[in-house]
C-alpha cells in the first residue's frame, strides 16, 4: 500500500534569502508531482556583525550549498542546511539549519557551534574561523545529525565536527570532534554523514583527507598526479554518544585519491561508499585515471571490500558560455541514492561521453545487485540545446520514482551574466526508463537537491572549501 508522500528540495538564493520549492505527490502510487509556491526559509544573516575569518572577501547574506533532509518519523519536520556569509577563498562565517515543523510553510533558523561566529569557543570545541560543507541526516527515530568542515582562516587547520538534535533541529548538542589537525600537507574535506535507516543508533561519516604534493596547500593542484587522498570513516553505534576513531578505509591507496565520498545504506543494512577515484603518479594500469567507484561493507563499516568501478569519469571543464571562464561545477563528483524497497542503487555525475568530449551531460547508472555490477551509463538530461548540463543529484521516492536534478545553460542569452537553470528532469518510475518528464528550468538561483563541488570556491557565487 502506498501512502501520500511529500518531497521537498532546497533552493539556492544569490542574495539575502534561501528559498525552498515544494514538490508534492498527490498520491505516491500515481507518482504525480506538482511544484508549490516558493517560501522564504531564511532571514538576514545572524553573523553579519562578525569580523572573524579573514583575510579574504566576505559576502554577507550570501547563502550557498544547501542540503535538505526530511524527518522519516514526522514528514512535516524538514531541515535545510546551508553556508551563511561565504568567503571568496573558502568556507563561511557559519553554517545554519533552517527548520520547519509544518511541512515548509514557516521556518526558523538554528545553528550548532561549528565556528566562532556561530558561538564556537575552545570550551565547546567550535573555535574555528570558518565552517563549510553542511550536511544533515535523520535517523529513523527522528534524531538529526549535522556535520561540518570547520577550518582556520589560513586553511592549515581542518576539522570534521558533528552535532545532534533530538527535537527536529530546534536545538543542537555541542560539537563532537571526529578529527582536527593542523598541517601544511593534509586537509580534511568534503565530509558527508548518513544515518542508518535500518538502525536508529547508527550513523556514518566519511570524508577525504588530502595529501598535498608540496607544502603549498593549493587546491588548484587537485588534479595533480602527485595528489593523494585517503577515504576516512567514523561511525557511531550509540546514537552519537561516542564516535569511532577515524580511519582510512582504503589503506592501499598509495597512488590513489578519493573525493566526494557518500555512504548509502541498503535495505539489508549493507553500506556502500560511493566516490570519485583518481589515480596518481607512476605507471597506471589504465589511461582512464578518473573513475566513479565504490566500496561495500556488510558489517556496518568494520571491514570494506575492494574498490568496484562504476564507470570512467569523462567530465570536462564547464565554462561560462559568454566569457569562457571556468564554472565550478563539481566535475566528476557523484551523487548516489538507494531505493528503500528493493535496494536498487542509482548514481549520477557530469560526463562528456555523449557529446564526444565537447561538453558535459548528466550520466546515470544503476545497480540491482548491491553495487557489484552496474548498467552502461545513459544520458538523462533533456537539455533542449547543445549546452552543458552539470552538478546532478538523484533521489528516490518511497514508491520507487527516481528524480534527477541538474543545472544547465538552456536559457542563457548574450546579455551580461550567465543564466543557470536548475532542472528536475527524468522522473522515472520502475522499470527504467519507462516514464520520463522534463519539468523545465528554474530561475538562475535555484538548486534542487544536494550537490558536492570541488574545493576552493563557490559554484555560482563569489562556495565551499
Amino acid at each position: 500500500m502506498h501512502t501520500t508522500r511529500t518531497l521537498r528540495r532546497g533552493l539556492l538564493a544569490t542574495a539575502a534569502g534561501a528559498l525552498v520549492v515544494v514538490l508534492v505527490t498527490a498520491t505516491a502510487a500515481a507518482s504525480t508531482y506538482t511544484q508549490g509556491p516558493l517560501v522564504l526559509a531564511s532571514g538576514p544573516s545572524p553573523f553579519a556583525a562578525c569580523t572573524v575569518g579573514g583575510p579574504g572577501t566576505n559576502y554577507p547574506n550570501s547563502e550557498v550549498e544547501p542540503f535538505v533532509a526530511v524527518n522519516p518519523a514526522n514528514r512535516n519536520n524538514i531541515i535545510g542546511v546551508f553556508q551563511q556569509d561565504r568567503w571568496n577563498n573558502g568556507g563561511a562565517h557559519g553554517i545554519i539549519a533552517a527548520v520547519t515543523h509544518d511541512g515548509g510553510q514557516t521556518w526558523t533558523e538554528t545553528w550548532p557551534h561549528f565556528s566562532t561566529c556561530a558561538g564556537g569557543t575552545a570550551a565547546n570545541g567550535g573555535n574555528y574561523d570558518r565552517s563549510s560543507d553542511p550536511w544533515v541526516t535523520f535517523a529513523p527515530n527522528g534524531d538529526a545529525y549535522f556535520i561540518s568542515l570547520s577550518a582556520s582562516a589560513d586553511l592549515l587547520t581542518s576539522a570534521v565536527l558533528v552535532s545532534k538534535s533530538t527535537d527536529g533541529g530546534d536545538t543542537w548538542s555541542e560539537p563532537t570532534t571526529l578529527i582536527s589537525e593542523r598541517s601544511a600537507f593534509h586537509f580534511n574535506d568534503k565530509e558527508s554523514i548518513t544515518a542508518d535507516p535500518t538502525n536508529a543508533s547508527n550513523a556514518y561519516a566519511v570524508w577525504d583527507r588530502s595529501r598535498f604534493p608540496s607544502e603549498n596547500a593549493d587546491f588548484n593542484a587537485l588534479r595533480s598526479a602527485a595528489f593523494r587522498g585517503a577515504a576516512m570513516f567514523s561511525r557511531t553505534t550509540d546514537g552519537g554518544a561516542t564516535w569511532s576513531a577515524p580511519r582510512n578505509i582504503m589503506p592501499t591507496n598509495a597512488n590513489l585519491f578519493t573525493i566526494g565520498n557518500q555512504v548509502a545504506v541498503l535495505p539489508d543494512g549493507s553500506l556502500v561508499d560511493v566516490f570519485e577515484l583518481t589515480n596518481g603518479s607512476g605507471r597506471q594500469p589504465s589511461p582512464n585515471q578518473f573513475t566513479e567507484s565504490l566500496m561495500r561493507s556488510t558489517d556496518k563499516g568494520l571491514t570494506w571490500s575492494h574498490v568496484i568501478d562504476i564507470s570512467t569519469d569523462q567530465s570536462v571543464a564547464v565554462r561560462d558560455p559568454d566569457t569562457g571562464a571556468a564554472v565550478r561545477a563539481g566535475a566528476g563528483l557523484p551523487d548516489v541514492a538507494v531505493d528503500p524497497n528493493n535496494g536498487t542503487l542509482y548514481v549520477v555525475w557530469n560526463d562528456s561521453r555523449f557529446s564526444g568530449g565537447l561538453r558535459d551531460d548528466v550520466a546515470f547508472s544503476k545497480s540491482t545487485d548491491g553495487g557489484r555490477t552496474w548498467s552502461t551509463p545513459i544520458k538523462v538530461n533533456q537539455t533542449p540545446v547543445p549546452v552543458a548540463a552539470f552538478t546532478p543529484s538523484v533521489e528516490v521516492a518511497a514508491d520507487g520514482t527516481v528524480s534527477v536534478s541538474y543545472y544547465d545553460f538552456r536559457n542563457n542569452t548574450p546579455a551580461p551574466g550567465a543564466l543557470t537553470d536548475a532542472s528536475a528532469d527524468r522522473r522515472v518510475s520502475r522499470p527504467l526508463p519507462r516514464r520520463r518528464r522534463d519539468v523545465g528550468g528554474e530561475p538562475a538561483d535555484t538548486d534542487l537537491v544536494r550537490h558536492r563541488a570541488g574545493p576552493g570556491g563557490p559554484r555560482l557565487l563569489p562556495r565551499r572549501l
